[in-house]
């Protein structure tokens, strides 16, 4: 049975985040083992375009997407993942395991399985990734679209190590950015006013998803 946590982040210094609040998915029914292509079938189906699976590594700096929103699942390893704070400093074991971060936010341990929805602004920075693995992207392209005649059989084609997501879009919403904080300072309402999707990633109609909490 499919849970959804529900997250509040206020605006800081740095990041938008949304009104909105970040879902956190468990129990989503997807064959096991676990496979790309279910994935992909389950947020194509409901309007949401996969665009790319990324192996994760020690750590990374924390960023938003201002003018889309975004849905990630979990498909190998474990690994933290930080949401709501910016970093403070470009030192990343400062920003990671020290004191250069903003006050706030939440850490949740991610697993084979989860998936999370971002509503755009929300700041996210994953760490401690298990196994240990160099940050890559997996899938043919630039990370924007699948570049292969059959997307949903070059996901398959994909070797799962580490720690790995899958990342989906809402269909015909605009390209995703990577802002690091700052840059929209005062003007959080435009990221915040972004389109709803008319459906859930995971749920699609259904009130127990973006439908009904945002």
């Amino acid at each position: 049975m499919v849970q959804v946590k529900q997250y509040q982040l206020p605006p800081t210094a740095l990041m938008p985040n949304s009104p909105r609040p970040l879902l956190h998915y468990t129990g989503v029914p997807l064959p096991q083992p676990l496979t790309a292509s279910a994935v992909y079938d389950l947020f194509e189906r409901h309007g949401w375009n996969v665009q790319w699976i990324y192996r994760y590594g020690a750590t990374q700096r924390s960023h938003y997407h201002s003018s889309v929103h975004e849905c990630m699942a979990v498909l190998s390893g474990t690994a933290t993942i930080r949401f709501g704070v910016g970093d403070t400093s470009t030192d990343l074991i400062e920003s990671t395991t020290g004191s250069a971060r903003e006050p706030g936010g939440v850490e949740i341990e991610a697993r084979a399985g989860d998936v999370f929805l971002l509503p755009a602004g929300t700041a996210h920075k994953t760490y401690n990734a298990k196994p240990d693995a160099e940050f890559t992207l997996l899938t043919p392209g630039d990370g924007h679209h699948i570049a292969a005649h059959d997307p949903r059989a070059a996901l398959d084609d994909v070797q799962l190590s580490g720690f790995t997501m899958i990342g989906a879009y809402p269909a015909n919403n605009g390209y995703w950015d990577s802002m690091k904080g700052g840059e929209n300072a005062g003007q959080y309402d435009k990221i915040w006013s972004v389109e709803k999707p008319e459906n859930d990633p995971v749920l699609g109609k259904s009130e127990q998803g973006l439908c009904g909490l945002w």
